[in-house]
């Protein structure tokens, strides 16, 4: 995932608090600072993308009460984003910067994060297998077919 899809799941997150906060639930103590930084990079992002239909969009699905933004949604806006940083590095180095420091703050609110590639999880996980199948976070290659007889020179 890079810095951009980031950021935009962070704008998303900002409008669904600030939907939440209108509606009339108070945001707890801790989560103030982060408060701080999504703000800080929903200034960032407005200001730069100003009345962009892509991001007009992405604040409706989060007042809608979406849990996400819809696909098309999250490409509109991560190009807008894309093409405001190859346009403009200093945008693109102060949008990597806030994505960083919201990070930061996320892992020291007690939330969770993973980088590229990685899972994350701010609960429990159960994982099973039943009737002999097999089970697990992440398998890589595995066959069910069943192996070869080792060789004489195997053993």
């Amino acid at each position: 995932m890079t810095g951009i899809e980031i950021a935009v799941g962070y704008v998303f997150a900002w409008a669904v608090r600030k939907a939440k906060r209108v509606a009339g639930r108070a945001d707890e103590e801790v989560d103030r600072s982060l408060d701080a930084g999504m703000d800080k990079l929903h200034d960032l992002v407005s200001r730069k993308l100003g009345q962009d239909p892509a991001l007009q969009k992405l604040a409706e699905e989060a007042e809608a009460g979406q849990d996400k933004p819809s696909d098309r949604t999250q490409r509109r806006v991560k190009d807008a984003l894309e093409e405001a940083a190859e346009q403009d590095p200093g945008f693109a180095e102060a949008l990597d910067y806030a994505v960083k420091e919201l990070q930061a703050l996320s892992r020291t609110a007690g939330g969770v994060s993973a980088g590229d590639g990685g899972q994350a999880v701010g609960g429990n996980v159960d994982i099973r297998a039943d009737n002999g199948s097999f089970a697990a976070w992440n398998m890589g290659g595995v066959s069910l077919a069943n192996p070869q007889q080792p060789g004489p020179s195997q053993g």
